[in-house]
């Protein structure tokens, strides 16, 4: 298990488009149909990766918490699936249902939206406020594989809560640490 660091993309940045199929649907859904009215978490998550295993529960509580406040999460996965065939999209579908994700799970087959979002690993998150301008990009919590800290979904709540609030969101981010994004 590799690990990898998110490449931190600069606080401000406008938050790329795509329009990707939703794995669990079949359908082509876009960053402006998806977008929530408060803020927008966009996560590169994938289905083998030991670091997205670990915080699995905790994708789907924070969701949950949080669409009633006008934060919708998204979530796609960029990996090569001819080399990672377990992230193939039937099986995108099979996990989000296992998981029980209430947000969207869509996959970035030519890696491009990926690549525009300088995603660097799994899982990568990035919230941005209701001008999908980024606010927080980094670590979900301290927990890792293996470091026996409880999976709280802290950081990003925090800075969720923040924006809920109408405050400026704390700027001194920790980045993720994950599995190296699968490119092909």
């Amino acid at each position: 298990m590799a690990r990898t660091e998110s490449n931190m993309l600069p606080l401000g940045t406008k938050a790329p488009d795509f329009k990707l199929i939703d794995t669990v649907d079949d359908t082509k859904k876009s960053l402006d149909e998806l977008k929530g009215t408060t803020a927008t978490l966009v996560m590169f998550i994938c289905n083998h990766c030991p670091f997205v295993m670990h915080v699995n529960d905790q994708l789907s509580k924070l969701a949950k918490d949080y669409v009633s406040k006008g934060i919708k999460c998204i979530a796609i996965s960029s990996n090569d699936i001819d080399n990672y065939p377990q992230d193939r999209p039937e099986l995108m579908k099979k996990n989000a249902i296992d998981n029980d994700y209430i947000f969207p799970y869509l996959y970035d087959q030519t890696q491009e939206v990926a690549k525009a979002y300088d995603a660097a690993c799994t899982p990568d998150f990035f919230l941005f406020d209701k001008d999908l301008k980024l606010v927080y990009t980094g670590q979900l919590d301290d927990s890792r594989p293996g470091n026996f800290k409880p999976v709280t979904g802290k950081d990003i709540r925090q800075a969720m809560n923040a924006l809920i609030e109408n405050e400026t969101v704390n700027p001194d981010q920790k980045p993720s640490v994950g599995c190296g994004i699968k490119w092909k």
